[in-house]
């Protein structure tokens, strides 16, 4: 049985992420979203999807990128 990185849950059916080599244990998608997914800097929403990155800084769209000073960030081509 494995033990959440997030709530620290003991479940038989966890999981693991490696990211950057660190090595996590999750019980939950939403465990693994709450404690790696990065933070939009506009709108502090949590990017679980593509995102845009700008400037070395990763936010969840075009529009909020621009809002920070980003140019020709696009969200569709």
């Amino acid at each position: 049985m494995g033990k959440c990185a997030t709530c620290g849950n003991e479940y038989d059916k966890t999981f693991e992420v490696v990211m950057s080599g660190k090595h996590f244990v999750f019980d939950s998608f939403e465990c693994a979203i709450h404690l790696l997914a990065p933070v939009c800097p506009h709108c502090n929403c949590k990017v679980i999807g593509h995102g845009v990155e700008a400037n070395n800084t990763v936010f969840c769209c075009a529009h909020c990128a621009g809002l920070w000073g980003s140019r020709g960030v696009r969200d569709r081509v």
